[in-house]
């Protein structure tokens, strides 16, 4: 993931998911969450305290806001459901990060994902394609922004990380 980052940005965000992938397993490991939101929790808290650059926060404040919104739940039994659960991190991204769809970031790939939980159904393909759209855009936001036209061709980072995150959701629905 950091050789997508390098030509567009600084070349870490892969380095900088794997710390934090990899503190939320060994917090998993010692907390042994017992709800969805403490799992989510858990996850939050690692992103924020080891993911470097904006993607710590903003995975952080996407997960946050899926702790609130997961509060009291027992077990997901919607993709209705889980579309409002994802529809609340990518509030939770889109405030922090002040962006929109297209803008070249990981909003790219969540909306497209929220959508899809929304009408009944999430694939891999789905989340590829959403990926894989941001090579078309220009970017708008973050250090990508400052190469403006020379952005486009490039997958976003953020967008890519995003799609592993949902490639994993979509083996654990099945």
């Amino acid at each position: 993931m950091s050789d997508l980052d390098t030509p567009i940005g600084d070349g870490d965000h892969g380095n900088n998911m794997a710390r934090g992938v990899n503190a939320y397993e060994a917090s998993f490991e010692q907390k042994q969450p017992e709800s969805i939101s403490d799992i989510l929790q858990v996850f939050s808290m690692a992103m924020i305290s080891k993911v470097g650059g904006a993607s710590g926060p903003l995975y952080g404040s996407a997960l946050m806001n899926m702790v609130k919104e997961t509060k009291g739940t027992e077990t997901i039994d919607s993709y209705e459901q889980l579309g409002n659960i994802i529809e609340q991190g990518l509030a939770g991204i889109k405030k922090r990060g002040k962006t929109e769809f297209e803008d070249k970031t990981m909003v790219d790939v969540w909306e497209p994902v929220v959508q899809a939980l929304k009408e009944g159904s999430l694939a891999k393909e789905q989340v590829e394609r959403a990926e894989e759209y941001t090579q078309t855009l220009v970017a708008k936001k973050g250090r990508a922004s400052y190469l403006a036209g020379r952005s486009k061709g490039h997958i976003d980072p953020g967008a890519a990380s995003s799609a592993l995150f949902f490639d994993a959701l979509v083996d654990a629905i099945k």
